[in-house]
């Protein structure tokens, strides 16, 4: 059991609950979480720290709804960590190329988070962000702070399919702003994290751009159910999501129908 240290109000249906939880885990692995008399659901991590978690959590069910009405203080149950998540630590001395679009965009937070961290340790590091319109966007503040940073060095790219008056950034879908980029595809990797259509489509931009399969990974979180590997629901072919993944190297993904 652990208490809810702080939320932060994302959009209209998203708020990120820091937790008081010390875990060690890898970018791109996911928790349980519980509420008495409600359930449990799985949910990336969306932080990278030692001393607490964040999960980032869209009120969407039964379980979900009732998170969204704790308060800071209040107690939830954790368990995990779970699921192979991004190998970024494999990855260094590359080019890092972040693609994710709506939720998607919370595991890779954790991704991008190691990556400040550990900044020196790699090359060039790219990140394209999609929404559906500014409202819907994640992290706004943060964001931000990546852009204009000149300690991170982080080339970010913003897009939302639907603008208002005030929006300064890109608009139109993210495959079509990764289309119009340069990106070296010698020494790189791309992480992605998004809906299907997405990742589809951006997946066949990586290629016209000659990326092979092993420098591309994928994650098929939305699959999961126990975390453990026992219920069944997010089995794929002869894999388990919530154990094989949910993180997969596209030469082993490609194969799973999402």
């Amino acid at each position: 059991m652990c208490k809810i240290l702080k939320i932060f109000n994302e959009t209209e249906t998203i708020k990120t609950f820091r937790v008081d939880c010390k875990l060690n885990h890898d970018p791109g692995q996911f928790v349980e979480i519980s509420v008495f008399n409600f359930g449990e659901v799985p949910i990336s991590i969306s932080s990278f720290s030692k001393k607490y978690i964040e999960l980032s959590i869209r009120r969407v069910g039964r379980v979900t709804n009732a998170i969204h009405r704790l308060k800071e203080g209040d107690m939830v149950g954790i368990r995990g960590p779970y699921g192979k998540g991004y190998p970024i630590s494999e990855m260094k001395n590359s080019n890092i190329n972040i693609i994710g679009g709506g939720c998607g965009v919370a595991p890779l937070r954790s991704v991008i988070l190691y990556l400040k961290k550990f900044r020196k340790e790699y090359k060039e590091v790219n990140i394209f962000l999609g929404f559906r319109s500014p409202d819907d966007i994640l992290f706004k503040k943060e964001i931000e702070d990546w852009m204009n940073n000149n300690k991170f060095k982080f080339n970010v790219y913003l897009t939302v399919d639907k603008v208002t008056d005030e929006w300064k950034y890109e608009k139109g879908v993210i495959t079509k702003l990764l289309e119009e980029k340069e990106i070296d595809n010698e020494n790189s990797y791309a992480l992605m994290c998004g809906p299907p259509i997405m990742i589809k489509y951006c997946i066949e931009t990586l290629k016209n751009k000659n990326f092979k399969d092993e420098q591309i990974y994928i994650s098929l979180e939305r699959r999961m159910k126990c975390g453990i590997g026992k219920c069944g629901h997010c089995m794929i072919n002869d894999k388990y999501v919530c154990l094989d993944g949910p993180v997969f190297n596209y030469s082993e993904g490609k194969f799973l129908e999402d």
